[in-house]
């Protein structure tokens, strides 16, 4: 009788195991996931953004910085994608001491533009 026991025992623990190393397996392609998307917006904001927002997000006379932006660090990725995507003019716009507003970017892919804001998350921190 206590072998049968030992043997539940045993395949509990190789259970348990493959459980274990299921979820190691996700969490591990999980993060390579969301390097690889703000790999990618690093380049979308390269090509699209830099003109305005300076290399590396550090700012210039035409808009804000992206470094220890307040803004960028405490808000989801969904509300940064929002403005990406609809853009800040008038009443709406966040940084005022700048001349331009921020111009809307429909022609982006709702993907490109949550890797675009996933990448700014990287910049605020």
């Amino acid at each position: 009788m206590q072998s049968n026991n030992k043997n539940s025992d045993t395949e509990k623990e190789r259970m348990m195991k493959r459980l274990f190393m299921g979820a190691v397996l996700f969490a591990s392609v999980m993060g390579i996931g969301g390097a690889a998307l703000a790999a990618d917006g690093a380049g979308i904001f390269n090509a699209k953004c830099v003109p305005c927002h300076g290399a590396g997000g550090a700012g210039t006379a035409m808009a804000p910085a992206f470094k220890g932006n307040e803004f960028i660090a405490s808000s989801s990725v969904e509300d940064i994608s929002a403005v990406i995507k609809n853009g800040r003019a008038g009443a709406e716009k966040k940084y005022p001491k700048f001349v331009i507003a921020m111009p809307a970017q429909k022609s982006l892919s709702d993907e490109d533009v949550a890797a675009v804001a996933s990448y700014l998350k990287t910049l605020a921190e």
